[in-house]
């Protein structure tokens, strides 16, 4: 017996709904944060204020990737597609990573410079605007971070926890920028461009986590072994079933699919065999919402 957890049509929608709003905030907010702290960087002399502008600013970008790789993962099975699209959104999480990446190296790398040149007593003092913008920054990005991941575990979306992550990695980077600012303002002007390498660490540690994650959803494996455990337990609680003999998991970008052969009584009729297959499969589905597409092959039962 082999059925499919499709998703239904207002499922997908209010998926597809929620995710592209959560996202088109994330887009306005990085908007309004960029400027400002582009604003703040160039009126108050920061280079870290200035890198942690551009972080900002690819923000933007990566939650318009995040948006395309949701609705493209939203759609339904078709004939080409028929497990579904839901690693097109893995895809768009690999995008974003990369993206990430490239930001955090091209910050480090200008902050790098700026630390080897020397002749630091030459350096821009940073202004108390730039000061009060990093903090701004932190609570701003903190509150979009909590947001976003809220609405990423409801969800169940691997972008969307992946700009989560970028929000958080923004907050930290900021709190290095606001660290090298008061240095720089205390007396250590070399503490901005400081601050903008650690902002590059940050980074390259925030990319290098969603490209894991992403990776290994890609890759198909199998479930953990709690869950493998449950599924197995739900289905001898099921009457009629003597024994699961075999079970396979894959999981398939953020869903399961679950291949499992039960043992049962051999003089039973197909069609009482069958409603015993049914109800494995109606059990799983139901208690487990991961779990879109069900194999359920009945062997009679023998005696060792």
């Amino acid at each position: 017996m082999e059925q499919t957890n499709q998703p239904s049509v207002q499922s997908l929608d209010e998926f597809e709904r929620v995710a592209t709003r959560v996202s088109i905030i994330s887009i306005i907010g990085n908007i309004a944060l960029s400027l400002l702290k582009l604003l703040a960087g160039v009126i108050a002399h920061s280079g870290a204020m200035i890198s942690d502008a551009v972080h900002s600013a690819s923000d933007v970008f990566s939650s318009i990737v995040v948006i395309i790789g949701i609705r493209l993962s939203a759609q339904e099975s078709d004939k080409e597609h028929p497990y579904g699209h839901e690693r097109l959104e893995c895809i768009a999480a690999l995008l974003l990573a990369n993206i990430l990446f490239i930001t955090g190296l091209g910050i480090g790398y200008n902050a790098l410079q700026t630390i080897l040149k020397g002749k630091y007593e030459t350096l821009a003092i940073p202004g108390i605007f730039a000061l009060i913008t990093a903090i701004i920054s932190i609570a701003a990005k903190e509150a979009m971070f909590q947001y976003t991941k809220h609405y990423a575990k409801k969800l169940d979306s691997g972008a969307l926890m992946a700009d989560a992550w970028h929000h958080r990695s923004d907050s930290l980077s900021s709190i290095g920028a606001l660290i090298g600012i008061a240095g720089a303002r205390l007396g250590f002007p070399i503490l901005d461009s400081a601050a903008s390498l650690v902002i590059c660490l940050f980074i390259a540690k925030a990319a290098y986590e969603i490209f894991m994650d992403a990776t290994d959803k890609v890759v198909d494996h199998s479930c953990d072994e709690a869950t493998e455990k449950a599924l197995q337990d739900c289905a001898c609680q099921i009457e009629g079933v003597l024994h699961v003999d075999t079970m396979r998991t894959r999981v398939f970008g953020a869903k399961i699919y679950v291949d499992i052969e039960i043992s049962a009584d051999g003089s039973k009729t197909l069609h009482e065999a069958h409603a015993i297959a049914e109800r494995v499969h109606d059990s799983i589905e139901n208690n487990f919402p991961k779990v879109k597409h069900v194999m359920v092959h009945v062997n009679p039962h023998t005696i060792d």
